[in-house]
C-alpha cells in the first residue's frame, strides 16, 4: 500500500498527506486474480479532502487476518464504488504493490483528479456535500445549488417580509385580534393606501374579509383593475364592501361584468359603475339583477335603447327595490302635481336618481319652493321634465339665489323659467353672473328683461354672437370677477 500511495504522489503530481483518502476503482483480469503477484490497471482515482469523506475515520481498523489497517483504507464491506465485476479484495500494510501505469492513462488520471477537486471545492463553498463519489455529476450539481441558493434567498425574502409586517401591524394586532397569517393581505392593501384606520373599519364591518388568502385577494383586485376600476379607488371600493374580497373571479366577478356589458354598457364605463355600486357583486345575476331590469323595462316603461344611459347615470338602480321605489314616487308625482305618466317616465329616463330621492325631505320641498314663487302645477311639471335634476340642487345655496338674481338682477318674471329652464341648470358665480356683468360692461346688455338665451351657448358662440369680442377678453374677465367674489365672501367671515 505505501509503494501504491508512492506511485500515485507521483503521478497526480502532488504530495498526500496524512489528511487526505485514496480511492481506487482497480479493474483485475479473473485469470490472474491473485492476492500477492499480479498487475494492476487503473481505471479511476480520485483524492478528495477528508471533509468530503463520508467514512468515518476508524484509527483502530484491522483487516480479517488481523492485521493493523491504515484508517483512511476503505472497508472491505462497503460497495459503494465497486465495479461490475468487484470480488472483495483485501490487503495488508506490508503488501507491496506493483503499479504500472501508463502515459495515456496518467493524463486521464491527472484530468479526473482536478475534476473532482474542483467539485469539492465548490461543494465547500455550497456548504458541503456527503454525495457518494461514484455518482456525482456535475451539472445537475450546479444546478441543484444554484436552485438551493434562490429557495434560500426567497426564504430569507419571506421571513424578512413577514419580520416587517409584523412590526409594521403590531400595535394595530395588540388593539385588534390578529393573526399573524393576515399580515400579508395588510401589508397587500397598504399599497392602495390602506392605513390602520381603514383595517379597523373592515374589521367591525367585515372581519371574515380580512381573512382572505392574499394571492387570492390579489386575483381578485388585479381582475377588476383589468375592467376599468382605478388604483386609487380600491380603497373606496372595498371599504364600502369589504365581502368583494371573498368574491371569485370565475364565480362571481366575471359573471357580473358580463351581465354590465349584456346591457350594452361600454367597456370604458364599467369600473365606474364598480366603482359607484360596489354592492353589485352583491345580487345574483339571474335572481335579482335581470328582474330587476325587466321591471324597469316592461313597468316603469324605459325603452331598452335607454337603459344602459340610465344605468350608467345611475348605477344604484339596479340594486335597489325599483317597483317599491318607483310605485311611491310615480304615486306622490301623479296625486301632488296630477303629472302625466309619460312626464314620469321621461324625468325617470333623464335622472334616474328620483327613484332615489326622499319624498318628504327631498322632493316636496322643491315642489313647494317652485309653487311659493308663483309657478303652477303644469308650468313645474314642464320644469321638471326639461330639467329633472332640480330635484338634486341645493334650495338656500342654489335654488333661491338663482332666482333672486333672475328677478333682481336680470329683471326677468318667474314665467321665463318654463321657456328656459336650463337657467336653473347652470352656475350663478361661473356662468350666469359673469356673462351679464361682461356685457354690462361692454354697455352691450338690452334694455328690459336680460335675455336667457344669451346664456345658454357655449363662450365662443356667446363672444361672438352677444359680446362681440374675443373669448381671452371675457375669460380674463370672468377670472378677475371671480377673484372679487372670493375676496368678499372672506371679508364677510
Amino acid at each position: 500500500m505505501a509503494a501504491a500511495a508512492a506511485a500515485i504522489s507521483i503521478i497526480c503530481n502532488f504530495p498526500l498527506h496524512s489528511h487526505t483518502s485514496i480511492f481506487l476503482n482497480i479493474s483485475i483480469p479473473p485469470s490472474v486474480r491473485s492476492r500477492k503477484s499480479c498487475f494492476f490497471r487503473f481505471s479511476r482515482i480520485c483524492v478528495v479532502s477528508s471533509h468530503t469523506n463520508p467514512k468515518i475515520l476508524k484509527p483502530k481498523r484491522r483487516s480479517r487476518y488481523g492485521q493493523p489497517l491504515s484508517p483512511y483504507d476503505s472497508d472491505s464491506d462497503d460497495n459503494s464504488f465497486e465495479d461490475e465485476d468487484d470480488d472483495d479484495i483485501s490487503t495488508s500494510d506490508d503488501e507491496s504493490l506493483d503499479v504500472r501505469v501508463s502515459a495515456q492513462d496518467r493524463q486521464r488520471l491527472k484530468f479526473q483528479n482536478a475534476t473532482h477537486i474542483r467539485r469539492d471545492s465548490h461543494h465547500h463553498s455550497e456548504g458541503g456535500s456527503n454525495a457518494k463519489l461514484g455518482h456525482r455529476r456535475q451539472t445537475p450539481e450546479i444546478t441543484q445549488g444554484k436552485s438551493s441558493n434562490k429557495n434560500n434567498e426567497n426564504c430569507r425574502e419571506k421571513e424578512a417580509r413577514v419580520s416587517l409586517a409584523k412590526d409594521r401591524f403590531s400595535h394595530l394586532a395588540e388593539e385588534l385580534d390578529l393573526d399573524e397569517r393576515w399580515y400579508p393581505l395588510l401589508d397587500y392593501l397598504s399599497t392602495f393606501g390602506f392605513k390602520d384606520s381603514h383595517f379597523i373599519q373592515m374589521y367591525e364591518r367585515h372581519m371574515p374579509s380580512l381573512q382572505i388568502n392574499k394571492s387570492s385577494a390579489q386575483e381578485r383586485l388585479e381582475f377588476l383593475l383589468s375592467v376599468g376600476v382605478k388604483h386609487k379607488d380600491i380603497r373606496k371600493i372595498i371599504l364600502r364592501q369589504p365581502q368583494l374580497l371573498e368574491y371569485t373571479v370565475e364565480n362571481n366577478l366575471k359573471s357580473h361584468v358580463t351581465f354590465l356589458t349584456s346591457l350594452g354598457i361600454p367597456d370604458s364605463r364599467i369600473g365606474q359603475i364598480i366603482t359607484a355600486t360596489p354592492s353589485l357583486f352583491s345580487y345574483s345575476v339571474e335572481n335579482s339583477l335581470k328582474p330587476t331590469v325587466t321591471y324597469l323595462l316592461e313597468e316603469v316603461g324605459i325603452e331598452k335603447n335607454d337603459l344602459a344611459k340610465v344605468v350608467q347615470l345611475s348605477p344604484q338602480i339596479l340594486v335597489q327595490r325599483i317597483n317599491t321605489s318607483w310605485t311611491a314616487r310615480f304615486n306622490f308625482l301623479t296625486r301632488e302635481l296630477n303629472a302625466p305618466r309619460d312626464s314620469i317616465v321621461k324625468m325617470v329616463r333623464k335622472h334616474p336618481q328620483l327613484l332615489h330621492y326622499s319624498i318628504e325631505d327631498g322632493l316636496l320641498p322643491r315642489i313647494n319652493f317652485f309653487r311659493s314663487i308663483g309657478m303652477r302645477n303644469s308650468e313645474i311639471v314642464k320644469v321638471l321634465t326639461s330639467i329633472t335634476q332640480v330635484f338634486s340642487l341645493s334650495l338656500e345655496g342654489n335654488l333661491k339665489p338663482k332666482y333672486s338674481y333672475l328677478v333682481n338682477e336680470l329683471g326677468n318674471e318667474v314665467r321665463s323659467l318654463t321657456k328656459y329652464p336650463m337657467y336653473l341648470s347652470l352656475s350663478l358665480d361661473q356662468r350666469i353672473r359673469p356673462r351679464h356683468m361682461f356685457l354690462v360692461s361692454l354697455k352691450r346688455a338690452p334694455k328690459g328683461p336680460f335675455p336667457l338665451s344669451s346664456l345658454v351657448p357655449t363662450d365662443e358662440s356667446f363672444c361672438q354672437q352677444w359680446a362681440r369680442t374675443s373669448v381671452d377678453k371675457y375669460l380674463d374677465f370672468r377670472q378677475r370677477l371671480l377673484l372679487k367674489e372670493l375676496a368678499r365672501k372672506y371679508e364677510r367671515r
